[in-house]
């Protein structure tokens, strides 16, 4: 795996891990450990239903110190928490733990489900600071679950790869947060490489990464963070699963990877309009992504535009987990030239993402600015990202 990141960065994140290891334990930690939020270019809602999902790492990161123990003792402090939260190793369980410790404690606790010997092991103090914005669509929870599962895996030998520490980390997001959301997240946070995309099949867990080629070309991503907030253990994001489950029952596949572009109308036919709206998302989600790959390897990145507008009407229309905030945001940007703009992560707000020209960021930054000031919403945050490297030890 590449090992370029975006230095001051990961330098920034590693001493303020440090340092508030410091201030709460009073010594240096053993090491630290951090990972990368993602950027969804496309293919969304698609891991769970066993699709195909294009993610890649951004120079947004979580850090995470840790310091041994002389017992078996888990205890965590964070940079955004005032309290630390304790527990016995012999005590975890994922009902055991709530709220945000459930991230870095939920992992500690699936590990063990993955075959990890952890009886002999000893406790551990963490500390956890991240630069990648909550709440916005960037994956913030898997930054945190990566740089656990790895920090602990390296810490305590455990010997697990990163395909499997990936399901470490959805295992803990399913069962000690209660979000049901699939691999895609873990998988980019833990396998991005600088300049390159994450192609994922959700089905196999084969991956292959791509290059992206945006540097090369003169082109950036700029994230428009809507602010407003979503949260994935909420009721909305469950019940489009539910709806996506349904509607493989209905169609008698095992999950709606089974179903292609031509079967949909014979799925009109069986599902009442809201299902079939729901199957057609996931169903011609994953022909985009295939779509996309394909043209970034045929054509380059200037060619890929009209695959991400295209997934963005589709889950505003037939997904129905756009928020008026990012439908400004997509339309505005594309109306100023970029290649191509779409809502990125799980829907119901958080971050739309587009790709244009280096020159253009300016521009589109103040017209998003001033459109939302126009509509009297809550000013966005607008960054761009680079495709970054995955999980790795940093101190």
């Amino acid at each position: 795996m590449s090992e370029t990141t975006n230095d001051a960065t990961a330098a920034g994140i590693t001493a303020t891990a440090e340092h508030g290891f410091a201030e709460w334990y009073g010594r240096r930690p053993a090491g630290v450990w951090s990972a990368p939020g993602r950027v969804n270019l496309i293919g969304e809602h698609t891991d769970y239903n066993d699709g195909f999902v294009f993610p890649f790492a951004i120079d947004r990161r979580t850090a995470v110190a840790l310091g041994d123990r002389d017992d078996r003792v888990i205890r965590v402090a964070s940079a955004f928490s005032p309290e630390a939260v304790t527990i016995h190793l012999d005590e975890l369980t994922p009902d055991a733990v709530s709220g945000w410790a459930a991230y870095p404690l939920g992992v500690a606790w699936a590990l063990g489900e993955f075959g990890a010997e952890l009886a002999g092991v000893r406790g551990v103090d963490l500390y956890v600071a991240s630069e990648v914005p909550i709440g916005a669509g960037l994956s913030s929870s898997a930054a945190i679950e990566c740089a656990v599962a790895l920090a602990l895996d390296e810490h305590w030998g455990l010997g697990l790869d990163r395909p499997t520490l990936a399901k470490v980390g959805r295992l803990a997001e399913n069962r000690a947060v209660g979000a049901p959301t699939g691999i895609m997240d873990q998988s980019a946070s833990l396998l991005g490489e600088a300049d390159a995309g994450v192609f994922l099949d959700c089905r196999s867990l084969d991956s292959e990464v791509i290059p992206l080629g945006f540097r090369a070309d003169g082109l950036s991503v700029l994230v428009i963070d809507t602010r407003v907030e979503h949260a994935h253990a909420s009721g909305g994001y469950a019940a489009r699963r539910a709806s996506c489950e349904a509607g493989a029952a209905a169609l008698g596949v095992e999950s709606l990877r089974d179903i292609r572009v031509d079967d949909l109308d014979r799925a009109a036919e069986l599902l009442d309009d809201e299902t079939f709206r729901r199957v057609r998302h996931v169903v011609t989600e994953n022909q985009r992504v295939l779509d996309t790959v394909r043209a970034l390897r045929e054509h380059g990145p200037g060619a890929i535009g009209p695959f991400l507008d295209a997934s963005h009407v589709s889950m505003r229309d037939d997904f129905e987990i756009s928020v008026p905030e990012l439908d400004l945001a997509v339309e505005t940007a594309q109306a100023t030239g970029a290649i191509g703009a779409r809502m990125t992560g799980g829907g119901f707000g958080g971050a739309a993402i587009a790709l244009m020209v280096d020159a253009l960021v300016p521009v589109v930054t103040r017209e998003v600015l001033a459109v939302f000031a126009e509509r009297s919403y809550r000013e966005p945050a607008i960054f761009t990202v680079q495709a970054d490297a995955g999980a790795r030890r940093v101190a």
